[in-house]
């Protein structure tokens, strides 16, 4: 409850108390419903007292349930084919990742460069499991910048997780991974503030949701 508040004054003051009170309904069933603990911002500050350079990243917030949820509805809709490896980029305490499995995705990976994060996301995972045995998951501690995106992943998800500097590198290692082995990749992008890069990429949106002001989504193919 501590959490749930404490997150609700950060949501209403960054933000407003419409759209706090909104989220945090959806915290308090979401976290019941799959067994997890990702509520909370998180400024990263551990990563600055390390030395660590924050120039490109954003702070970590998970995504909405309730957008997520209905975009991972709407790529079960529009694929031909099920999902069957998604990669998380910025994958903070791993909500997205714990969702997926309740839309037959059960091959997971987490890139964050945030130790922390890293170790609750899999503190979450192993919970998790006892629901989705059949799961398989990996999260990695570095930066997305240099990760090489594997010829198996067809759904990447971004919650708006560094500025368009290393996003184009990103798009860079998405079209490598394409040209090694092509392939449709989706692409679900929440808060798509550089969209644009992927859509000069030749990824097409085919799906845009925006509520309550503040709770956007996009989700591209290529």
């Amino acid at each position: 409850m501590f959490q749930l508040l404490k997150y609700f004054f950060y949501l209403a003051y960054h933000w407003n108390s419409r759209i706090a009170w909104h989220i945090i309904k959806e915290e308090w069933k979401g976290e019941k419903k799959y067994g997890i603990q990702t509520t909370g911002a998180d400024e990263l500050k551990e990563l600055e007292e390390l030395g660590i350079d924050l120039d490109h990243a954003t702070i970590y917030m998970p995504v909405s349930y309730g957008l997520i949820e209905n975009c991972f509805e709407k790529i079960s809709q529009l694929s031909d084919q099920p999902i069957q490896h998604m990669l998380d980029l910025g994958s903070g305490k791993g909500r997205a990742l714990c969702i997926a499995p309740s839309y037959g995705i059960q091959q997971l990976t987490g890139i964050d460069f945030s130790k922390n994060l890293c170790n609750a996301a899999i503190e979450n995972l192993e919970n998790l499991k006892i629901k989705y045995p059949g799961i398989e998951y990996k999260i990695i501690n570095n930066d997305a910048f240099y990760y090489e995106i594997p010829n198996t992943v067809d759904l990447i998800f971004l919650f708006n997780p560094f500025d368009e500097i290393i996003l184009k590198g990103v798009t860079e290692n998405m079209e490598a991974s394409l040209k090694e082995k092509p392939r449709k990749l989706w692409i679900l992008y929440v808060n798509p503030l550089h969209k644009e890069i992927l859509l000069h990429a030749g990824f097409k949106e085919v799906f845009h949701v925006k509520k309550l002001r503040y709770l956007e989504a996009s989700i591209l193919v290529k």
